[in-house]
């Protein structure tokens, strides 16, 4: 087995069409990217999918731009991420850990290092993580249930920025096969049918993406899927105590708070 020497990011993004401001996506795009750009790690690359190139992307080589301009109803998101995974793409030609990011959440600064560093044969799982909620500015901790927290949720549970698959279209295409019919179902598929392919996902150790909740374009909104998302962060809130370190990592929670409206 060759060794995969770097993570591949693979962002699906809104067309502007879509969306009532653009600017702010892009800039919440841009602040995903920067979070790749600070990997102490740096042996990544990016590739975003969309309609629309955003403007003032980080100048960076390792970032790539896919044009979609298949006509879709409704969310195209499924139709991006096909795309992005499908067998053969030029961006998976070498063994990798291919990962799905939505283009507004925040990677730990060690995500790419362990990943790299530890080289799990089946890939990552990201079991532990955090929930910003920037309409209000609280942040949760997502980890996995136990006897004491019968009401926790593992992050995978909570977004789709949780799961690497080891991909090496040189051994053959049961990898690359098995990322894009993973990318076609929900997030909390993944760990199940990963298992099912006999390619079990490794957990992270490090707590490792920063999942943004209300910032007023999420689409979990539009189908009325934030509100108990908004409820977990409440129940679980990180402590006082470790928001400094946390806000270190994840810069952008350290920024001036907007709300949804795009008020101060």
């Amino acid at each position: 087995m060759r060794p995969a020497t770097e993570v591949v990011f693979l962002l699906p993004l809104v067309g502007r069409h879509h969306v009532s401001d653009w600017s702010a996506v892009s800039a919440r795009l841009n602040a995903t990217l920067d979070s790749f750009v600070a990997q102490v790690d740096g042996r990544w690359r990016a590739v975003i999918c969309g309609q629309d190139a955003p403007e003032h992307l980080p100048d960076d080589p390792r970032i790539s731009f896919l044009p979609f301009a298949t006509p879709v109803d409704g969310n195209d998101k499924w139709a991006k991420l096909a795309e992005l995974t499908r067998p053969g793409a030029p961006h998976l030609a070498g063994p990798c850990y291919a990962m799905t990011f939505d283009a507004d959440d925040i990677a730990h600064p060690l995500l790419v290092g362990e990943m790299v560093q530890t080289a799990a044969p089946g890939g990552y799982l990201v079991e532990r993580g955090y929930v910003w909620n920037a309409g209000t500015g609280e942040v949760g901790a997502a980890r996995p249930q136990s006897l004491a927290e019968p009401g926790a949720k593992a992050f995978w549970k909570l977004c789709g920025s949780c799961a690497a698959l080891r991909i090496d279209p040189g051994t053959g295409p049961e990898g690359p096969a098995l990322l894009a019919a993973m990318s076609a179902h929900e997030h909390r598929m993944f760990p199940y049918l990963a298992r099912l392919a006999g390619q079990a996902l490794t957990p992270l150790n490090e707590a490792s993406v920063l999942y943004v909740l209300n910032h007023g374009e999420n689409f979990g909104a539009r189908r009325g899927r934030i509100s108990f998302k908004a409820r977990y962060v409440s129940r679980f809130p990180v402590p006082a105590s470790q928001m400094p370190a946390l806000r270190a990592a994840f810069p952008p929670i350290a920024a001036p708070r907007v709300s949804p409206t795009g008020a101060p």
